[in-house]
Parts: structure tokens; sequence; C-alpha cells
């Protein structure tokens, strides 16, 4: 008879132990740095109690549930009537619920004042860390007000329940509602980011027809229209509202649609199917439908585009503080993971290689944080919005871009375990590429970038200005500086030849952006690394070949 010893075969031994129960805004030094320079009086206990809460188990767990029991569609109820509701898991609503519920939709505009947008996006960058999906909701709700400001009947009319922080999913007579969220519906299959060849048509209502989408009239006359056609993107068609782009007779219009009429009757509103999507699984994107729709036109006639740029602005600023979220918690989840699990004698975050990544990644976290709430605070002043112009498309283009490899990199710090499911960087490697996507992919956000430059001048003076004030401060970025002010005046030179060039120099004025509020406001470790290892000659293209003068012991301790 055997003397060996008997031993389980499924002990489990040096491995991570769940990343649950902490405060995320407490373990995160960037955000808590930029908060403090952008919004010196923001109330941070705040984002201390939403750190806490989705930190906890529950919370990620409702985040794993919103991702995998994914968005129904049910086109007919029971007795054929055609209801197009979208069924959610109780998890999402709760996700959604708490976020509503602490303002992260609309707080900006409903308590403005300094450090307004900022406090907001730190918000919003706290529970998109862990849940990205719903963020497309709460950022299409906060960007939609600056555009129905231009009605300012239909403002008046819709702002109350906007501004509110109730969460109530049900679709009904939005008089009756004490809180309601927006979507938009501005893509056609034939045009896709060139909304103008839209085929949507907006013909008037005839005389003696419905007047108000919800209680009052329209605005200066331009009133209630019926629309027909199809879009090929609709984003969360469960919301209460939507602005769409039609062609009305004076041209390219912009609309608010409600999902439900005055006294309750529903408006055709027909979504065809719901978009199966590499990521965002837990927000629902459709194509929709619109035969005999009602619509109430927002802004002037025929200026449909300038209606909805702000619009546009806003919700590119939300993708950029998704994206810096999103480096977070890659870097976070990594980190956690190296700090508990040893190979080869050491464990992970004590040897070199592992240590160069994961200083490398906290980097590029660090100038997307940053830079997200630098932007924000642009938009708390209108001193800077000539400024914002231009940064919001240019940090859009860069971070964005810079989100999907960031997250695969995070993922194979975890190894096998970063690639399934059952952990969130599989998750957020498929959710990054959509902050790219969105709002403009990369050569629609570049060519913006151009049209901005041709046709604002004032933009262009208040970005260098921005850049300007941190010359002396490091050689590398003097010398970056030299390079962007070539490339902006090779542009402006040759207009017709600029679109070659697009992508080369928005990088170069996204990597200026950055390293101009590194070197203003964070840590002098940090600065120095990212001068180094972003616009230096010994960069490189991959995580982790950092040149020497990196002070990585410093910049793992902040990840």
């Amino acid at each position: 008879m055997s003397s060996t010893r008997h031993r389980s075969t499924h002990e489990v031994l040096n491995q991570a132990p769940p990343r649950v129960d902490v405060d995320e805004y407490a373990l995160n030094p960037a955000l808590q740095e930029a908060v403090a320079v952008f919004s010196p009086h923001a109330r941070v206990e705040r984002f201390h109690e939403i750190g806490r809460h989705v930190g906890t188990e529950q919370y990620q767990h409702d985040a794993e549930l919103a991702n995998t029991l994914t968005p129904v569609h049910r086109a007919h109820d029971r007795w054929g009537n055609r209801v197009d509701e979208i069924e959610f898991h109780p998890a999402y609503h709760r996700i959604m619920e708490y976020s509503v519920s602490r303002g992260l939709h609309t707080s900006a505009w409903a308590d403005p004042g300094p450090g307004a947008n900022v406090e907001r996006a730190a918000g919003f960058m706290l529970v998109s860390q862990v849940e990205a999906g719903h963020g497309c909701p709460l950022s299409m709700t906060h960007a939609v007000v600056p555009s129905l400001r231009l009605s300012p009947e239909l403002a008046a009319e819709w702002e109350p329940a906007l501004l509110s922080t109730v969460y109530d999913p049900e679709l009904r007579d939005p008089a009756t509602k004490s809180g309601v969220l927006f979507g938009m519906a501005m893509t056609e299959k034939q045009g896709g980011s060139d909304v103008r060849a839209n085929t949507t048509t907006a013909e008037p209502l005839a005389a003696g027809g419905s007047g108000g989408s919800g209680g009052s009239g329209g605005s200066g006359g331009t009133g209630a229209h019926v629309l027909r056609g199809h879009k090929w993107f609709c984003s969360a068609p469960q919301s209460d509202a939507f602005l769409v782009l039609a062609q009305a007779p004076a041209g390219l219009s912009c609309f608010l649609v409600p999902r439900v009429l005055p006294g309750g009757e529903q408006n055709p509103f027909l979504v065809q199917r719901l978009k199966d999507k590499l990521g965002n699984k837990s927000n629902a994107s459709s194509e929709v439908e619109f035969d005999g729709t009602l619509g109430w036109m927002v802004g002037e006639p025929g200026r449909g585009v300038r209606t909805i740029i702000e619009m546009v602005g806003r919700t590119r600023l939300d993708c950029v503080l998704g994206a810096a979220a999103g480096m977070r918690q890659g870097v976070a989840e990594a980190a956690w993971h190296a700090r508990h699990r040893a190979a080869f004698g050491a464990t992970l975050v004590d040897q070199p290689a592992m240590a160069a990544v994961l200083a490398d990644l906290q980097l590029e976290a660090e100038a997307a944080t940053w830079t997200a709430l630098r932007l924000a605070s642009a938009y708390d002043d209108e001193e800077f919005a000539p400024y914002r112009r231009l940064a919001t498309a240019v940090a859009k283009y860069w971070i964005c871009k810079r989100g999907p490899n960031h997250a695969y990199e995070s993922l194979e710090c975890l190894g096998g375990n970063g690639y399934t499911e059952s952990f969130p960087l599989a998750r957020r490697y498929r959710e990054q590429p959509v902050l790219a996507v969105w709002e403009g992919s990369g050569n629609v956000i570049a060519l913006d970038v151009l049209r901005a430059m041709a046709r604002e001048p004032e933009s262009v003076a208040a970005f260098d200005a921005e850049l300007a004030a941190q010359l002396g401060g490091h050689e590398l970025y003097d010398r970056h500086v030299e390079r962007v002010r070539a490339l902006i005046g090779r542009a402006a030179a040759d207009p017709g030849a600029a679109p070659g060039i697009a992508r080369r120099l928005v990088e170069a004025m996204a990597l200026a952006q950055q390293g101009a509020v590194l070197l203003a406001h964070a840590p002098a470790s940090v600065a120095e690394a990212f001068c180094l290892a972003r616009l230096g000659d010994d960069r490189s293209a991959e995580y982790g070949a950092l040149p020497d003068g990196v002070d990585i012991d410093a910049l793992v301790a902040r990840a």
C-alpha cells in the first residue's frame, strides 16, 4: 500500500485574490490630483463614495450580468400590437439608476459653475471604469442639452426631467415622467459619417395637427414634422426621445423625436433589429425605421449639422473620458495581478520586464486622465471655447485610438486568465474600439481638425497658446512643439495636400497636448517619463520598452 500522502488536485495556489471592496477613487492618484487641480473646491467625498460603490463585488457582478444577459428587442406584445420594447436584465437597471441618481448624466447643467464639468467627468470615469456600456445613454443625455437650448420652448418642456436624478425606464407620456433619457439617430447606411447624404425626409405637419412634443408647442414656427426613412445606427433605442437628422424643405435639419407622444400614444418608432456588436454589449444599439413619425425641429431649418455640433463636441469629450477610464481599469487589473502572482522565483511586479510594462501602461493612463480632466475644465469656462474646439477632436483621435492596444497589453499581463471572459479585461478589450469609432472614426476626426484649423483660426491660436505656456520646461517637449508648428504651417500652406498628413499632424498635436498638461500639473516623475518615452528619439512602438531615465518604480507605485 502506498505511503504517499494524499493531496488535493484542486488546491488553489499563487492566484490573485478577487479585486473587490476597494475604493477606485482612492487608488487612482492621477484622477485625484487632476480633480484637485481643475476643480479645487470639489466635494471629493462623493468621488470616494462612487469609488467604493463601483469597487464592490455586487457592482462588478452587475457589470458582468449586464454584458452577458444582453438587451432583447420585443417587437410586438402578446396580442400583436407593435411595442418595440427593449428588455434589459435588472443588473443594467441597477447600474443606470445609480449613475443617474448621482447626476452623472446632466449634473454639469443642473448645477453649473466652476468645476462642474470636471466633477461630472470624474464621476463618469469612475463608473465607466467598471461598466462602460451604460455610459452611452448617460453621455447622449448630457450632450443633448446645448443643442436643445437652440429651441427655448422645447428646452423648457424637456429640461426639468433631463436634469432630474430620477431614473424611470418605463416608456410612457413624457409629461408624466420625472426623469428622461435621450439617444440619437444620425447615420444612415448609404452615408455613415457623411450625414449630408441622409435620405430620411421631414415634411411639415399639416395645419391643425399636433403642436407640441409633450406639452408646449414647437419653436419659432418650425413645429412638428412627419419623418420617413431608415437609420442605420440609433443609439440607446430604449430612450424617451432622440435627436434625429432629416431632410426638410429647407435642407438637412435636426429634430426631436419622442418615443411616446402627448397623451400616451406611441410614436411610430420601428426598431428593425438590435446590432450584434463586438463590444458595448450592455448598451442597445439598433436600426430604426420612421414611417409617419412625428418630430419637432430643433434649431434653424436647414442647419441640422450646426445644431448638433455642440452635442458632437460633448459626446467626443465623453469618448475621451471613457477611453481614459478603460485604460485605468486595464492597468489597475494588471498591477493587481502582478502584485499577487509569482513566477520564476519572484513576484511579477518585482521582475524588471513586468515592472517596465506596468510603468508604461500607467504612463499612458496618466496622460489620458490628465488630458481628459483638462479638456473637461475647458467646458467650464467659455474663455476656452476656441481651445476646446480643436483640443477635443485632437484628444478624441489619439486617446481613443490608444485604448484598444492598451487594453490588449493589460490583458496580456494576466496571461491566460486575461483571455477568458471570467476576468474583466476581455470585455474591456472588446469595448475600447467603439470609442474610436463613435462620433467620428480616425479619418473623420483628422479631417475635422483640418477643417477647424482652416475655418476657425482662433482655435489654432488658442491651442498653440496652451503649448507655448510650457516651453522651456523640457528640451524634448520644446523640440516636439517645433515639429507641431511646422506641420501646422505645412497644412495651412497647402490645404489640398493637407489630408495626406492629417493623421501625422493630429498625432503630433495630441502628444504635445498631453505633454503640456503633464508638464504644467503632473508630478515631475510622470512628466519626465512622458517626455522621454513619448517625445524622445528612443521612444518605442510597444509598451514596456522604456528609455533610460524613466522612474519605473514611481510609475508602478501609482498603478
